[in-house]
């Protein structure tokens, strides 16, 4: 075998690892990419989550994005029973939290990483889908 073909085969091996000590193919993070970016968008994560079920990389973000959104529809639900504290000071925050980890996570998509987020990536680690 040659070194250029040797070359050429192990870029088309190549994983990118993470921080999880998992790691995603090249291909099946080129393949699910675009429906990754769905984890992140409310219920939507059900469709990676369910549909792709055979990608690493798309169960991972999906199950950061279901749990980000179940928490997030919880705590928001809970704090429309808790007067003035929790209408103007919890429910904003827990918002803003959730843009943000929501934004996190996209980003990581489009890097093709991943990166657990903080809070929510402990608990999706835990989920067997």
């Amino acid at each position: 075998m040659s070194p250029e073909t040797k070359t050429g085969e192990e870029k088309n091996k190549k994983t990118d690892t993470n921080t999880t000590g998992g790691a995603s193919s090249a291909k099946d993070l080129e393949e699910n990419k675009a429906v990754t970016f769905l984890s992140y968008l409310g219920i939507l994560c059900l469709i990676p989550l369910l549909a792709k079920k055979e990608s690493k990389f798309a169960q991972f973000h999906a199950k950061q994005g279901l749990v980000l959104f179940i928490s997030w529809l919880a705590i928001a639900w809970i704090s429309g029973f808790i007067p003035v504290i929790g209408w103007f000071i919890i429910a904003p925050a827990v918002s803003i939290l959730g843009i943000v980890l929501s934004i996190m996570g996209l980003i990581n998509v489009a890097q093709g990483e991943m990166k657990e987020l903080p809070i929510v990536g402990e608990i999706a680690k835990k989920f067997e889908i």
